[in-house]
This record gives C-alpha cells, sequence and structure tokens, in this order.
C-alpha cells in the first residue's frame, strides 16, 4: 500500500480547471506530507486521505498542511485560515459551490469550523486571483471542498467508515454510506470528533477541548448518464474551549440545504448547463461559563449579555445564495459564463429578542474563456462585474452603502515539445467589497471617529503569478511565485491597553512570495519529497511591514514502502519571524511580537490487512518541542496567561486509525 505518495506530477498539468480528466485523485489509501499538486496554480486532493499530523478536526486543520497556508492558532480546534499571509474573505471558501459565513464578530466560528474534511471527496484550491467563476473579492485564492456524484453500475452499497483515538482523549468517528442504482443514489455522512485539553511540550495543559458533530444526507436522481438532479441537507453542533479567547464557543449550530440541476452533454456548442441554490444557517453561542470559570475581566467582544456569574453572547447569520453556469465548447475554445447572487443576513440577541444589525446583497455576473492556442500552449482569461450592497440596522435608522466591483485575469500556459516542462505566467485584479468583520467589528474609524462602515473603502488588489512544473521519471518539481500590490488595503489596529477597541483602516501595501517542492523516487522502495512556502508584505503608507505574515516554512518527508507495509518520517522547520506591525491585524488576531523558529518531528507507519481493512499509527512531535506557531492569539488571563503570551501546541502525540471500505 503507498502510503506516502506526492501524487504533484500529472502530464495534464496544462489543464489546471478540469480535475474530471485525472480520473481518480486517489484511492484514500495515501497519507501524505507534502500536498498532491494538479499544476503548482491548482491543488487538487482528497480530504479522505490521512494526513500527519493527526487528521484534521475541521476544514483549517486540513488546510494548513498544504504548503502556503497557514493557520490563526487558539487552541485545539476551529484556527482561521490564512493563505500566503491573506486572511479572511480574500480566501473564498466554497462547500459544494456554496458558502457558509460564521457570525462571531471576531470569528471564533470563521467559516472553515464548520467544515469537517472527510465530508468530502475534493478539495480544490486555485492561487491568487486567478478565477472568476466562484465568487467575488477572492483576491488570496478559492478553496472548493466538494463532493462527488455516486455512480452505480447496478443496484448496490458503498462504504467507508474509520474510528482514530489519540492522545489527550482525540476520538473520531466517520461514515459515509452510499446506496444507489443507475437511476439514482441516496448518501448518508456522519461524523463526531472530540478531544480534552492537550499538553504542550513542557508538560502544561492548553486550554483547547472540544466536541463536533456533522450529518449530512445527498438524494441524486439520475434519469440518464448526462442528468443529475441532487438535494442536499446537514446539520451540525459543537462545542471548543479557546485558551486564547476571552469566551469558548458552547453552541456552534448549523443547518444546510441545497439543490443542484446539472445537464451535459446537451448539443454540439452548449455543453452543458447547471444551477444550484442553498441556504446555509450558522447559530453561535459564545460564554465564558460553560467551559470553564470566568474571572472578574469580564468578556472579550461585542454586545455581550450579563450573566448571574459570567457573560454570554449569540449570533447568527443566514446566506442565502444560488448560480446559473452554461458551458460551451467549439474546437480549441471553451467559454463557461452565468450569474450569481447571495444575501446573508446577520444577526445578535440581546435582551432574549433576535435583532439584525447587518445584511449583504451580492449580484454577480461572469465569464471565463480559455482557448488551446496549440498543442503546447493554453490561454486563459476571464472577467466578471458584482455589485454589492450592505445595509447597517442601528438604533431604529437603517444606513446603506453600495459599490460595483470589477474583476478579472489572463493567463498563459505552455508546455515544452523537447522536455516535460510547464511553465505559466498571468496577472488578475479583483476588487474585495468590505465584509462583516471589517465593517461591524472595529469600535472607532480610521480618523477617530465611531463609523467605520461608510469609512472603509473596498479592497483593490493587481497580482502576477508564475509558476513551473516539471514532470520527469524519477524527479518530480515545481514552483509558484506571486507579486501584488494592494490598494486600500484593510488594516485592523488595536489599543495596546485594551484588545477590544480596534479601528479599521486602509493603507496601501506590496505582497510578494512563492512556493516550491519536488519529489524524487530514490529507489522501488525509496522516495522523498520536500516544500518550501514564504510570503512577503509591506504596509507603503506606513513604511513598515504587514502584520499577520506567515514565517518561512519548509517540510522534508522520508518514505519506505514495500508490499503492504509503508512508513514516513516528515520533518517541519519553520524560521523566525521578525518582520512584525505590534497591535495591528486582522479581524480574528494582531502580531503582538516576534516569534522564534522552530523544528518538528513526527512519523508513522500503515499496514492494509486487505482490500477492506487498513490501519495505521503515528507520533507527532516526537521529540515532544515546546514551540508556538507565529500566528497566534495571545493567551487568556483566565487561564493564568500574561499578556500577550503565545498558546504553545500540543506536545508529544500518539494517534491511531482504522478504516474500513466495501
Amino acid at each position: 500500500m503507498p502510503l506516502f505518495l506526492l501524487v504533484a506530477f500529472q502530464s495534464q498539468a496544462a489543464q489546471p480547471h478540469q480535475p474530471s480528466s485525472l480520473g481518480p485523485i486517489n484511492d484514500g489509501e495515501v497519507i501524505t506530507v507534502i500536498a498532491p499538486l494538479y499544476s503548482p496554480l491548482t491543488i487538487v486532493t482528497s480530504p479522505k486521505t490521512p494526513r500527519q499530523p493527526v487528521p484534521a478536526s475541521d476544514g483549517s486543520d486540513y488546510l494548513k498542511t498544504i504548503p502556503g497556508f497557514s493557520q490563526i492558532r487558539n487552541g485545539g480546534t476551529n484556527g482561521d485560515p490564512v493563505l500566503r499571509g491573506m486572511f479572511g474573505s480574500r480566501l473564498k471558501i466554497l462547500t459544494d459551490g456554496s458558502e457558509l459565513l460564521g457570525s462571531c464578530p471576531s470569528r471564533m466560528d470563521a467559516p472553515t469550523s464548520y467544515i469537517s474534511p472527510e465530508s468530502y471527496d475534493l478539495l480544490t484550491i486555485t492561487k491568487g486571483p486567478q478565477t472568476v467563476l466562484w465568487g467575488p473579492g477572492s483576491s488570496a485564492g478559492t478553496v472548493r471542498f466538494e463532493r462527488e456524484r455516486p455512480r452505480f453500475d447496478k443496484p448496490g452499497i458503498k462504504a467507508n467508515a474509520s474510528v482514530l483515538t489519540g492522545s489527550n482523549g482525540r476520538w473520531d468517528e466517520n461514515i459515509d454510506a452510499s446506496l444507489g442504482a443507475e437511476q439514482g443514489f441516496l448518501r448518508v455522512m456522519g461524523n463526531k470528533s472530540r478531544s480534552n485539553d492537550y499538553q504542550d511540550g513542557t508538560n502544561n495543559r492548553v486550554p483547547s477541548r472540544w466536541d463536533k458533530w456533522n450529518g449530512d444526507l445527498t438524494l441524486g436522481w439520475t434519469p440518464d448518464s448526462d442528468t443529475l438532479l441532487e438535494i442536499t441537507m446537514g446539520r451540525g453542533n459543537g462545542e471548543a474551549r479557546y485558551g486564547g479567547r476571552g469566551m469558548d464557543g458552547s453552541q456552534f449550530k448549523r443547518e444546510s440545504l441545497g439543490m443542484r440541476v446539472e445537464k451535459s452533454n446537451i448539443g454540439d456548442v452548449l455543453d452543458k448547463l447547471e444551477a444550484q441554490v442553498y441556504y446555509n444557517y450558522a447559530n453561535h453561542i459564545m460564554d465564558n461559563i460553560t467551559l470553564r470559570s470566568p474571572s472578574s475581566g469580564g468578556m472579550s467582544g461585542h454586545h455581550g449579555m450579563h450573566m448571574a456569574a459570567g457573560m454570554a453572547m449569540q449570533v447568527d447569520r443566514r446566506t442565502i445564495g444560488g448560480r446559473v453556469m452554461g458551458t460551451w465548447r467549439w474546437q480549441d475554445v471553451k467559454l463557461e459564463s452565468g450569474v450569481d447572487t447571495q444575501t446573508n443576513t446577520h444577526r445578535n440577541m440581546s435582551r432574549a429578542i433576535w435583532q439584525k444589525d447587518a445584511q449583504f446583497n451580492n449580484y454577480g455576473a461572469f465569464g471565463e474563456l480559455s482557448w488551446n492556442a496549440s498543442e503546447q500552449s493554453k490561454v486563459i482569461g476571464g472577467a466578471r462585474l458584482d455589485r454589492s450592497l450592505v445595509e447597517k440596522f442601528a438604533n431604529s435608522k437603517d444606513v446603506e452603502r453600495s459599490d460595483t466591483l470589477p474583476s478579472g485575469f489572463a493567463r498563459i500556459e505552455h508546455t515544452l515539445a523537447e522536455m516535460p516542462l510547464m511553465l505559466y505566467a498571468g496577472i488578475g485584479y479583483t476588487e474585495r467589497f468590505p465584509d462583516y468583520w471589517e465593517l461591524f467589528s472595529p469600535t472607532f474609524g480610521p480618523d477617530g471617529g465611531k463609523d467605520p462602515f461608510s469609512r472603509v473603502n473596498s479592497e483593490k488588489t493587481t497580482q502576477i503569478d508564475i509558476g513551473a512544473q516539471y514532470n520527469g521519471t524519477r524527479l518530480s518539481s515545481w514552483v509558484s511565485a506571486y507579486a501584488g500590490r494592494v490598494d486600500d488595503f484593510i488594516l485592523f489596529k488595536y489599543d495596546p491597553h485594551n484588545a477590544r477597541i480596534s479601528q479599521a483602516d486602509n493603507v496601501n501595501a506590496n505582497i510578494m512570495g512563492a512556493e516550491m517542492g519536488f519529489g524524487y523516487q530514490l529507489s522501488e522502495d525509496w522516495k522523498t519529497d520536500a516544500s518550501l512556502a514564504y510570503s512577503w508584505g509591506k504596509n507603503t503608507r506606513d513604511n513598515q511591514p504587514l502584520p499577520q505574515i506567515p514565517p518561512l516554512e519548509a517540510r522534508w518527508g522520508l518514505t519506505y514502502e514495500h508490499g503492504d507495509w509503508s512508513s514516513t518520517a516528515l520533518w517541519r522547520l519553520v524560521s523566525s519571524q521578525h518582520r512584525v506591525a505590534i497591535n495591528e491585524g486582522n479581524a480574528a488576531g494582531k502580531d503582538f511580537a516576534a516569534s522564534p523558529g522552530f523544528g518538528v518531528l513526527s512519523a508513522n507507519v500503515a499496514y492494509k490487512v486487505n482490500k477492506n481493512l487498513k490501519l495505521s499509527t503515528g507520533l507527532d512531535n516526537i521529540l515532544n518541542k515546546a514551540y508556538s506557531e507565529h500566528l497566534n492569539r495571545a493567551g487568556n488571563n483566565d487561564f493564568g496567561y500574561s499578556a500577550n503570551t503565545s498558546l504553545n501546541e500540543s506536545g508529544r502525540t500518539l494517534w491511531a486509525k482504522v478504516n474500513v471500505s466495501f
């Protein structure tokens, strides 16, 4: 059984927007240390793939293992994903084409908090503003968790189930079962994940426990091989304790409902039509009484409710959206074009009454054209136009603002005829409307006034992306690099004496960085792979670094595979970060100190008992190092942390997993 496989380097990489041409990305039997890549620009993998460190508890936990991604840490789960130092709505997070937006003003429930990776079949990441198909504003990139349609040639059942146990009381259960025939299918997915507080490398307990569950159902009708009508529904809930926040999350209630229609092979030119509508609801409660003993320091957040022994806050958000897209094909040209819309409404509970404070509306039209100019060259370009509106409800008076936002990109991809090398270069431009956290979380505006709502401008990003990929017999390698200019970059500044007081401001910024990696087959049984990721940003208005930029990071893996046995060692090395902007950051975190570098060694072994049963076990942080990530929320004094103390990561962690499929 191949335990670790760098599936990166496919010869089809010149078609980064057609993952179906790859066939199966993997069969769920591989554990990866370096994320599989479809091309340097577009990453395609399966979230069902086991990975190390210990399997992910949510979407952000999975993304942080992919080169270029990092995570704002605040405890054991529900961190906030960061790509190339860019955070929040600069990174579009979608599940089956729909968007679920969290409701906490300080992003305690980031969108990835509601995602269980093993419930999805495919993860596709497009770096930079290099697609316009999936909504507005995704200047850093687009992340899509997707479920593929189960296919049955005859009536039958397909199922995959797993159980994981580990240190600190970690226990996960997952099941994914489909019942179907040629005419349709029923798919049921369920998962539970829980863990106690972990101990760091100095054997100190870090408040980090969680307990969460998700359940989803998909009903599909396939009257023929070219037609699909699909209805999806799901629910979930959980709780999480945070050493880096003034309150914990005692409820993460999720409700999801959607419908999708697809018709393929329609005609000689019009190839496909697809339409979907979706409804996502997040109901979140945070308090400092359910999972901790409250201190006299009060709450950290907004709109709190006083309770007998502490503070609590309840917020929710309803997101309703839809899209219609058609695909047209000519001999060497493909056009994907359509429209999309979304409305999301945010409320908070005050004196047992729900009060609406914000409503966002967006209407967009888009088109993306691919031209196979020759056997070796491909040109891709796209444009979209969005109309964004937001209403603010406060003190019985409504305030509105709106903007029209253009975006577009152009890219050329070329594969050399004389050697297996693909090159690409693209330029993209996107305008991003300020999100809820940027308009409503700050307590005062850039000039000291009380109204960030009307004074924070839309963000404008122009970025060049270049890359290359080499596919040799034994050596495969890739590199992707970028350089950009962000006008009206939205920056948070925090009061150094009171972290609850913040302002949102516009500055101008320059950004650049790169990711690279390679895989090399040393012998029949041995192989090695590695990656490197670096991000850099500068606030050109104030002539200082951008905050919340992750440090240089390298990963190296060495794998032995023979028969049904395999084992791998993973060495993660992270540099120190001294380019900081103290008390500046984003809605979820700020720079409060420079950070030292660290190295972490992990390993695992796996055995495939038969085609239906797989066993694996791993040991993370073998040397029990005490370390903390640079992107980190300061520890909260409820748990005895002094001001601006980073939360350490978990010490030595043992885990084991059993996977059964049929």
